[in-house]
């Protein structure tokens, strides 16, 4: 459907439920149709999620702006009511404010201070100039898959590579590097109290917390300049608190790869649903950057923001929203929203303009914007130009798709290859 062509007219099965359930297997593996008929009855809805948190979502693209640029909303968990505190603050105390007091949970002029410290370590210019290396990075683990398919791609790229760039441009040593565990990344997928796994949650929470302190420490002996270093130095200087400290290095080692993992894999899922574009972009190495855009437009595994709030009772685009209930910003649903986008559910590799929500927007854009897309667009070209006949080796149906509230991606993606240059 183009921005030209009109709606038709609504009927009975376009009534949305209240609130809008987003669980299910079906959901996560394709939330489009539903965002769909979101956006066309409004911009604002009540949803529940897994948990039995529910939460006012923002869907259309000129809402979904709007709110990230409303200085009303704030980050701060304080703000949230005791319904909101008693669903949705399901990582426990003491961790829950040792570890939530970071970037994206926190407003000016807080924020301001905290974004500042980190700012130069992702600096695009510096991204740049790590280009090479980086490259050599995703060629070695290249070289490590099997000569031919099959392979889980996450495995043995997509869950590495990220992490090998991170723990370079933050200052992670290699022997730290070694000790992290990527299933302690799991603990920002919520787990409510009386969940069975609840167990698991914990002893995940507590596995990092630990390594987290190990990283700290190590920092604080050795005085060396990078990111973590001076984040430590910071913290020994009274800029940061012990627990923004913590925190912050809770945001890097989760929210600096998890996303980014993710995101390859739902830029190779929407690439092999469309071969033709995936030839194209091995035949067009100069489309990658503007492709990689597209990419991060049409399926983003940033799917929704973190909460926001209201001080007050508010009006958000024509709903009342009580002081302290959540509001959340669907990132999907705004890239998809054909009054922004013509044929938004088509992927067009050279499609400009295109300014998608992505990586957010306002105060908290994601600062590790410029070394995602870097990432993206090497992670892409070495596995394009190094393994051809690249393909997707399950069939669509049984993609397992996370079941994170916030991201999308995959946790296994076995691909084929014909084979490995």
């Amino acid at each position: 459907m183009t921005v030209q062509e009109p709606k038709p007219a609504p009927d009975d099965r376009d009534v949305l439920p209240d609130p809008v359930p987003l669980t299910g297997c079906p959901y996560k593996a394709d939330p489009y149709p539903l965002y769909e008929r979101m956006r066309d009855a409004g911009p604002v809805h009540r949803v529940l999620f897994p948990s039995g948190v529910e939460a006012w979502l923002v869907t259309g693209y000129d809402a979904a702006h709007a709110a990230l640029n409303d200085e009303r909303l704030g980050k701060d968990h304080r703000r949230g009511n005791d319904r909101w505190r008693a669903r949705a603050s399901i990582m426990p105390e003491p961790q829950h404010s040792q570890l939530q007091v970071h970037l994206l949970h926190q407003d000016p002029p807080r924020h301001t201070h905290m974004r500042r410290l980190v700012a130069d370590a992702f600096a695009p210019r510096r991204i740049e100039s790590l280009r090479p290396r980086l490259r050599e990075r995703a060629d070695a683990l290249i070289d490590a898959l099997p000569e031919s398919g099959p392979a889980d791609i996450v495995a043995g790229f997509a869950a590495r590579f990220p992490f090998q760039v991170l723990a370079e441009v933050i200052g992670l040593p290699g022997e730290l590097a070694a000790r992290f565990d990527r299933d302690w990344g799991k603990v920002v997928q919520p787990v409510g109290p009386n969940d069975p796994r609840r167990p698991l949650y914990e002893a995940r929470l507590h596995g990092l917390q630990a390594y987290i302190a190990d990283v700290v420490a190590h920092k604080r002996d050795q005085g060396e300049d990078d990111l973590l270093s001076r984040l430590v130095v910071a913290r020994d200087r009274h800029e940061l608190s012990q627990q923004e400290l913590d925190s912050i290095v809770f945001q890097l080692l989760v929210a600096g790869q998890e996303p980014v993992t993710n995101q390859i894999t739902t830029a190779l899922i929407a690439l092999f649903r469309h071969p033709d574009q995936l030839a194209r972009l091995r035949d067009e190495p100069g489309l990658l950057p503007r492709a990689v855009e597209e990419l991060l437009r049409y399926d983003s595994a940033f799917e929704l923001t973190t909460w926001r709030f209201f001080d007050q009772d508010s009006d958000l685009h024509g709903t009342g929203v009580p002081a302290g209930d959540s509001v959340i910003v669907s990132l999907c649903a705004a890239n998809r929203d054909p009054r922004r986008f013509p044929d938004p559910d088509t992927l067009e590799l050279d499609r400009s303009p295109n300014a998608h929500l992505a990586f957010g927007h306002g105060i908290h854009f994601c600062p590790g914007a410029a070394l995602a897309r870097t990432e993206l667009q090497i992670a892409l070209d070495a596995m394009l130009t190094r393994l051809p006949g690249l393909h997707l080796a399950i069939g669509d149906e049984d993609i397992p798709w996370i079941p994170a509230v916030l991201g999308r991606g995959a946790d296994h993606l076995p691909v084929g290859y014909d084979r490995r240059l």
